[in-house]
């Protein structure tokens, strides 16, 4: 999809984004990056200049009355009544669907404000809610029925850490009754967190997608061994024999590095296990005083396919 505003302006800049069914897709980038544009396109609230979405395997915006139904959202911020409370505001939102039932509005109301904490607040006016609040008024919304998809915008923009912590709790909790989860944030640790697959947005371009540890293993893996001072030419000679590229000496100790050929958890997934280089240091008759098998994270990932730096945590 291409969004170009009649400014002139590229938000979007033909991208093809693949949310896998049951994951919790990170859709990440900086502010202005084309996050928001991007959702807002998918969700039928703005038409593409160019190129088509679907959503839930249906075309939008023209499926829009039969998909969104099976559908949560919390895009730019919650928007809701000022005088009415809470609840009142949920119970509101949700008899404006067509689908639902109106005998059990006011239970799902609560269930929802349960689920998000703002189940004391209930009955106070949504304009003495604060930031935090709002926001988590905005998830309560979103989670008023089952839904087969939750897309979240920004979900912990507003929220201390506590209610940050409670987000990632949540989101755990949705993808573990199946649902899928698009979860938007400028916030590298949280999508590290509780994510299964990644995209990186820069610019309005999609840079990169896939299974979050695949992402992070792309550029193999750095193994460093500590042994005595006097051990580390003959550490360094065994750790090359093992077939480990780029062997170096480096503060006291060796580096070296090894290409991935699938996830990063498991020795399986390095083309040379370092089980086996452990192994063959042993053997040697050294003594191995640490060993140590660094991944890359999204921030260097990140930082490697842009060239630009990144909000690690709020």
């Amino acid at each position: 999809m291409t969004k170009r505003f009649r400014s002139g302006q590229v938000a979007v800049d033909g991208i093809g984004l693949e949310v896998p069914q049951g994951a919790v897709y990170g859709f990440l980038g900086p502010n202005g990056s084309g996050k928001t544009t991007t959702i807002r396109m998918l969700l039928g609230l703005v038409r593409p200049t160019a190129g088509a979405a679907w959503l839930l395997g249906e075309p939008m915006p023209d499926a829009a009355p039969q998909v969104l139904p099976r559908v949560g959202a919390l895009v730019e911020g919650p928007a809701f009544q000022p005088y009415l409370s809470g609840r009142a505001n949920l119970v509101r939102l949700d008899a404006h669907d067509v689908t639902s039932d109106p005998r059990t509005l006011r239970r799902r109301a609560d269930d929802a404000l349960e689920r998000v904490g703002l189940a004391a607040a209930a009955a106070k006016p949504y304009r003495q809610y604060s930031l935090g609040m709002k926001q988590r008024l905005g998830l309560a919304a979103a989670l008023l029925r089952p839904r087969d998809l939750l897309v979240l915008d920004e979900p912990t923009n507003g929220l201390d850490p506590q209610g940050t912590r409670e987000v990632r709790h949540l989101v755990r909790e949705l993808a573990d009754t199946g649902a899928t989860v698009l979860l938007s944030s400028h916030l590298l640790a949280e999508i590290e967190q509780v994510c299964t697959h990644v995209g990186i947005m820069s610019r309005g371009r999609l840079l990169v997608q896939g299974p979050r540890d695949e992402l992070a293993a792309a550029d193999g893996v750095e193994i460093v061994v500590t042994v005595p001072a006097d051990q580390l030419a003959a550490a360094a000679g065994v750790v090359a024999r093992s077939g480990l590229g780029d062997v170096q000496v480096v503060d006291g100790r060796v580096r070296a590095r090894s290409d991935t050929v699938g996830p990063s958890s498991g020795d399986a997934a390095l083309e040379v296990p370092p089980g086996r280089v452990s192994a063959a240091l042993v053997h040697a008759g050294l003594d191995l005083l640490g060993f140590e098998v660094r991944r890359p994270t999204l921030e260097q990932v990140f930082v490697q396919l842009t060239g630009e730096g990144f909000d690690v945590a709020r």
